[in-house]
């Protein structure tokens, strides 16, 4: 495979030192390529690209920016396929996964905020005997920081609505996960997108991300990642008063009600715990059931996570893959030790010695699923993001009980309550303090809603009107009628 390059003003450049660095696929332990490891030398010159295409693209008519996001949604559906196994590859998820929800969503999200354009209108308010235009300016250069379990999902959905509203970007993707990020810049020259608008700076968090945030003429940072992490990027970009966006981490509780048909859910149970092996900030890492049903319910559980197929990500049957690193996988067993010591017990999976994967190699981070029963909800098990295949079950014998056990914890970004009365569900879910809570599904977008997250889950929110107002600076003339 071609070395990963930088792409600054429509070109694509090794880092200024000629540094790189490697990007291996976790599911062999095989190296792919090089990338640069690029420094604040890099960014400036991304920066300075992105300031001299900024006032023209801020100048293009709306009209022409949302063609330019539906050229790029047409260019990334005509190589759907290579996008998915480019992100196979990259992060060791299943290829009908990469191709069913990444290389998709990818594509949707031009599409929706292409649309999303061509129907807004800005406000007008009258009152007073006078009239109020609301008028939307692009912040100019934004920074766009992103993570590696969902790569060219989670970018695109910052790069649509910050073209659309005529910004020009300089974005850092995960230096363990670049394939896709390049591939994107690829479609871009390769259709002709003015050079400079969009510049890709590739590298580590310290080096690159941090450049980018502390960069003067970056005016807005969108971030999408770890919550210590979040925390210095809103510690640096805070004093400097930048736009900032923060998208953090998770400790999702799954709420299974009494009244819950679940033998009917567990499909979509199943799913909200494991999802490209729970390497998704909205997976529910914690399985809340009430007492009634809480033995019928782990043994159907216990028996469907068994039947999760765990294997070689090529293979169209394999339901979950690696986790993205090996240096991961020892993380994810840390917590599976920390686990045992708190007195839990695993029901099902365990650490890669104790539940192997059959057929890959020894140097592949491949886990099992793992389930918990018997931790205490305020165990660290069960309190800290694990970002891994792990869950912990727990009883509940009051609704007041679950609520307590749900909100006890320093993360709020999502949930799911499962039950057979939507009214009740609707109701109970609205005493979580979490941003976006589902009943009876799971990951179920509709991306004109608010995505974002409360407490330690984050800053803002993201998503039709929201993700247009973070890339907007709104100015108000009120104009005296005669």
């Amino acid at each position: 495979m071609d070395p990963v390059l930088n792409f600054v003003d429509g070109s694509f450049l090794p880092a200024n030192t000629g540094l790189t660095l490697e990007t291996i696929n976790p599911a062999t332990g095989a190296v792919l390529t090089t990338l640069p490891r690029s420094d604040q030398t890099d960014v400036d010159n991304a920066t300075k690209a992105a300031m001299a295409a900024a006032p023209k693209w801020a100048s293009t008519p709306i009209d022409e920016r949302i063609h330019w996001l539906q050229r790029l949604a047409d260019a990334l559906e005509e190589e759907a396929e290579t996008v998915a196994q480019l992100e196979s590859m990259d992060t060791g998820k299943p290829i009908s996964l990469a191709l069913r929800v990444d290389a998709t969503r990818s594509v949707a999200n031009f599409r929706f905020f292409a649309e999303h354009g061509l129907r807004h209108e800005d406000a007008t308010f009258i009152s007073n005997g006078a009239t109020n235009h609301v008028h939307r300016k692009p912040v100019g250069v934004v920074g766009l920081i992103t993570p590696w379990n969902l790569p060219l999902y989670l970018l695109t959905w910052k790069v649509a609505p910050a073209l659309l509203m005529g910004n020009a970007i300089v974005a850092k993707p995960s230096e363990l996960t670049p394939l896709t990020a390049n591939h994107l810049a690829k479609v871009m020259h390769r259709i002709g997108f003015p050079p400079g608008v969009f510049n890709l700076v590739h590298g580590l968090g310290h080096e690159v991300g941090q450049a980018i945030v502390e960069h003067a003429d970056i005016r807005a940072i969108s971030f999408t990642g770890g919550t210590a992490t979040g925390k210095i990027v809103a510690a640096t970009a805070a004093p400097l008063f930048k736009k900032i966006s923060l998208e953090l981490g998770g400790k999702n509780a799954t709420i299974v009600l009494k009244d819950a048909p679940f033998d009917d859910m567990m499909e979509g149970i199943v799913r909200a715990s494991f999802t490209n092996s729970g390497q998704v900030c909205l997976c529910g890492s914690r399985l809340l059931v009430h007492a009634s049903i809480y033995e019928a319910f782990r043994e159907k559980f216990v028996a469907a996570v068994e039947g999760i197929v765990v294997g070689d990500p090529q293979i169209e049957t394999t339901v979950m893959g690696s986790v993205i690193s090996k240096e991961h996988q020892a993380k994810v067993e840390s917590y599976i030790d920390l686990g045992i010591e708190e007195g839990g017990v695993v029901l099902t999976g365990g650490k890669a010695c104790d539940a192997p994967v059959q057929g890959v190699p020894a140097s592949a981070a491949f886990l099992r699923p793992t389930v918990f029963e018997g931790l205490s909800h305020e165990a660290r098990t069960a309190r800290e993001e694990i970002f891994g295949p792990v869950v912990t079950l727990h009883a509940f014998q009051t609704e007041e009980e679950a609520i307590a056990i749900a909100n006890a914890t320093q993360y709020g970004l999502a949930g799911s309550v499962w039950t057979g009365d939507v009214e009740r569900g609707h109701a109970f879910a609205q005493r979580l303090e979490t941003g976006i809570v589902w009943v009876n599904t799971w990951l179920n977008r509709d991306l004109r809603t608010p995505f974002g997250g409360v407490k330690d889950s984050g800053v803002g929110r993201e998503g039709g009107d929201w993700s247009m107002n973070f890339f907007s600076e709104l100015t108000n003339i009120c104009v005296q009628q005669p």
